[in-house]
């Protein structure tokens, strides 16, 4: 999967491993769906930051989840 390439199919792939990665209690939040393709870069550049920074904090988590907020439909 090349998730250089803008599609709905890796945006999916994005919002769900980000909510793996946050171990994400309430799914509703992530739920692709919510996600506009428009957002797609910024989105990829919170999805590499979690694949970087591996477990987060609370705090850590609370600011990403704040920051997807942003992106939501």
């Amino acid at each position: 999967m090349n998730l250089e390439v803008k599609s709905e199919e890796n945006l999916a792939h994005i919002i769900n491993e980000m909510a793996r990665i946050m171990q994400v209690v309430n799914g509703a939040i992530m739920d692709p769906a919510d996600y506009s393709i428009d957002h797609y870069d910024e989105l990829k550049s919170l999805h590499d930051l979690l694949q970087q920074k591996g477990k987060l904090t609370v705090a850590e988590t609370q600011a990403f989840i704040a920051e997807l907020k942003e992106y939501r439909k």
